[in-house]
């Protein structure tokens, strides 16, 4: 894990803010002159640190308007098991996100899909025949009133 200094994480917080912004309008933030900031910019994506660029997409604008949480209860639990239930759920592309948690369920999965139809169908064609599944729980969300949000970024290290 790199050791984030102050000019890092005010980097993250610029970024986090907008992911667009040039080199220039984040060094001047920030406090560094362009080429130190773009330095520090490469080595955080090169350590893993900034995963990636993307685009935050109005689910229901594009015509997705239902997200599902749903639970996942794995009937043997071994590391073979785990293993084959995360890979077989990372290859469902209705699936946003994806955790492995502990509490009465084994994973929990963040679906977004049209409608009730559409998850209906899901439900029952893909996520029913999941090898090892022995329970399935589905928590409806009613409004979205936070996603991708910003992470709280700690003080410096």
């Amino acid at each position: 894990m790199p050791n984030l200094d102050k000019f890092d994480l005010a980097i993250l917080e610029c970024l986090q803010q907008d992911a667009r912004a040039t080199n220039v309008e984040i060094a001047e933030k920030v406090n560094l002159s362009p080429s130190p900031c773009l330095r520090r910019i490469r080595n955080l994506e090169k350590a893993g640190v900034i995963r990636g660029y993307r685009a935050d997409i109005d689910r229901k604008e594009v015509g997705l308007g239902l997200t599902v949480f749903v639970e996942f209860k794995v009937i043997h639990h071994s590391r073979e098991n785990a293993e084959s239930q995360q890979a077989a759920l990372l290859a469902i592309p209705e699936i946003v996100s994806c955790f492995l948690i502990s509490g009465s369920a084994d994973f929990l999965a963040e679906v977004v899909v049209e409608d009730l139809a559409a998850y209906e169908r899901l439900l029952t064609d893909t996520l029913l025949t999941l090898p090892n599944v022995s329970d399935i729980r589905s928590n409806f969300a009613i409004r979205s009133m936070k996603t991708h949000g910003p992470l709280k970024l700690p003080k410096e290290r």
